[in-house]
């Protein structure tokens, strides 16, 4: 059996454009969650970049040790483990967050897929066991009506169910951290964390302006080959898509994102999807559940919910890139 390995910790499927930094502008960037940070400020009242660097480190050091699931001493990993845990304030939000958007999206986004990923090889220490006979029990793990909060615990319907965070709680540190800028006054910023997007006002009197990836296997260089150009105000921006984490075995391509209704890896022609949203972490769980959904019940979707705007690539039957956009994003977006 051959198998290709092509899997990285994330995908970063945007990039920061025309963000050449001028004297009331300030920047740092750094490394967590298994990938890199950038955060670009206006900082009119002279604040220390370094001081701010490691209060936002502290910030995120603090996330990861209750919803990684790299961190085997984290409160989601010791939830997972069924060992008695009190979830926190991120944990409980982030919990109540993906119901709501498991609800919005009938099914297509939910963390509890995470016995299907680790099946599947994704994950940390993961290796592929997957079977057609295991199937039908993998399926019975997962539903997000078969995890409650009760009295400030999680309950669990079966004690083998795993959740798996990954496809929302990046988003969702992003969030954290505009709020924790929000906390200090500083009014223009932009926030990128792997490749997950929140602006806030405007730079320089203009929007902030980001890069989408090309999206074909192995385009590992965030900016090298860029699709598009979409502009943002008072927004967050997230990319989901199959060409930078998946592997491949037997000449057949296996993509991490996997359909909580089949168990499979979704297969389809979208290959990357952008959600725009006002919080992070609702754009990176509806650009996951659009993954899932493919292009044309994701198209279906997007015309019922007209709060977010969309950017699709898909292939088309002969292999060709194809592009799909919102009305409302056509003015603020070039190809």
């Amino acid at each position: 059996m051959k198998v290709k390995l092509i899997i990285i910790s994330t995908i970063l499927a945007v990039v920061i454009v025309s963000c050449r930094i001028k004297n009331d502008y300030s920047s740092f960037t750094g490394l967590a969650q298994g990938t890199t940070y950038k955060i670009v400020f206006e900082n009119t009242s002279g604040r220390d970049p370094a001081e701010l660097r490691l209060e936002v480190e502290k910030i995120l050091r603090d996330f990861d040790m209750s919803l990684s699931l790299y961190q085997e001493s984290s409160i989601l990993s010791r939830i997972n483990r069924n060992e008695i845990t009190e979830p926190d304030v991120f944990f409980k939000e982030v919990f109540n967050k993906s119901k709501e958007l498991s609800r919005l999206t009938e099914g297509s986004f939910d963390v509890t897929v995470g016995p299907l990923v680790k099946a599947w090889g994704f994950g940390p220490d993961s290796q592929k066991n997957f079977s057609e006979s295991k199937r039908d029990s993998l399926l019975q793990l997962v539903g997000m009506d078969k995890v409650e909060l009760i009295d400030g615990m999680l309950v669990k319907s079966d004690p083998r169910i795993i959740l798996d965070f990954n496809a929302i709680a990046q988003g969702y540190s992003v969030d954290v951290i505009y709020d924790y800028l929000k906390s200090l006054g500083i009014g223009n910023f932009l926030i990128e964390i792997g490749g997950e997007i929140r602006v806030s006002g405007d730079k320089d009197g203009a929007m902030w302006k980001v890069g989408i990836d090309r999206p074909y296997d192995n385009n590992m260089t965030p900016g090298a080959d860029m699709q598009a150009i979409i502009s943002l105000k008072e927004q967050s921006l997230a990319t989901s898509g199959n060409y930078r984490k998946f592997y491949v075995e037997d000449g057949i391509k296996y993509s991490h994102t996997i359909d909580p209704k089949t168990g499979y890896p979704a297969k389809n022609q979208l290959l990357s999807a952008t959600i725009i949203a006002s919080e992070c972490a609702t754009a990176d769980a509806v650009a996951t559940a659009c993954m899932v959904m493919g292009k044309e019940k994701t198209i279906e979707f997007l015309k019922k919910h007209s709060a977010f705007s969309a950017y699709l690539i898909y292939s088309d039957k002969t292999g060709k890139f194809k592009t799909w956009k919102s009305k409302n994003l056509r003015k603020y977006i070039s190809e």
